[in-house]
C-alpha cells in the first residue's frame, strides 16, 4: 500500500509516518499493494485533526477524526474505516468482479486535488475523473465517504446526477432536466 503523510500547517511528527505504515499493514489483506493511503493531519482549535482516505479500484474509504494527539486519532480512524470496510464488505463484493482487490487491477478513478488558499475564504476544491455508475452505486460510495451528498455520472444517461442523504434518512436523487 502506498501511504503519503501531508501536513496541513503544521508539521509532521518525527516517526509518525512510521507509525502510519505500521498500523496500515493489517489493511494489506483487504486491498494488496494496489491501495494508496493519504493522511493529513492540521490543528483544529486545541485538537489535533487527522483525515484519512484509503482508495482501491476507485472505491474510497475516508474517516475524519479530532483527539489530543494525532496517535488516538489515527487510532480512531482506522476503527473507523475498519468499520465501513466490514460494514460494505457484502455489498462490496457484489459490485466488484472476483479478484478486484488484487494487484494489476488500476482504478479508472483517479482523485486530483487542489487546494487553493482565497483572501476572503479558505476554498477547498476537489476535481477528479469519475466511472459511471448507478444510483444505488452512487449512494453507497456517499457513505463510505460519510458525505451528505455525491456527484456522479449516471450509467443510464451519461448524466451528472447528485445523490443525497434526506433529514429522514432517506435517499434523493437530483436528475437535470
Amino acid at each position: 500500500m502506498k501511504v503519503t503523510v501531508i501536513g496541513r500547517k503544521t508539521e509532521v511528527p518525527r516517526g509518525f509516518r512510521e507509525t502510519v505504515e505500521r498500523k496500515l499493514l493489517k489493511y494489506e489483506k483487504f486491498f494488496k499493494d494496489d491501495a494508496e493511503a493519504t493522511v493529513v493531519i492540521s490543528q483544529k482549535g486545541n485538537f489535533d485533526n487527522l483525515e484519512l482516505t484509503i482508495t482501491s479500484v476507485g472505491i474510497f474509504f475516508h474517516s475524519e477524526q479530532s483527539d489530543e494527539t494525532y496517535q488516538n486519532a489515527l487510532d480512531k480512524a482506522l476503527n473507523a474505516i475498519e468499520r465501513q470496510i466490514r460494514k460494505n464488505k457484502t455489498r462490496l463484493a457484489k459490485r466488484l468482479r472476483e479478484g478486484a482487490f488484487l494487484k494489476g487491477n488500476a482504478p479508472d478513478i483517479v482523485p486530483v486535488e487542489d487546494f487553493e488558499e482565497e483572501t476572503e475564504f479558505a476554498v477547498r476544491t476537489k476535481s477528479f475523473k469519475f466511472k459511471p455508475m448507478s444510483c444505488e452505486e452512487a449512494i453507497m460510495q456517499m457513505n463510505l465517504l460519510e458525505h451528505d451528498f455525491y456527484v456522479f455520472s449516471n450509467d443510464e444517461s451519461g448524466e451528472v446526477n447528485v445523490v443525497y442523504r434526506k433529514k429522514d434518512g432517506t435517499y434523493g436523487c437530483i436528475i437535470p432536466e
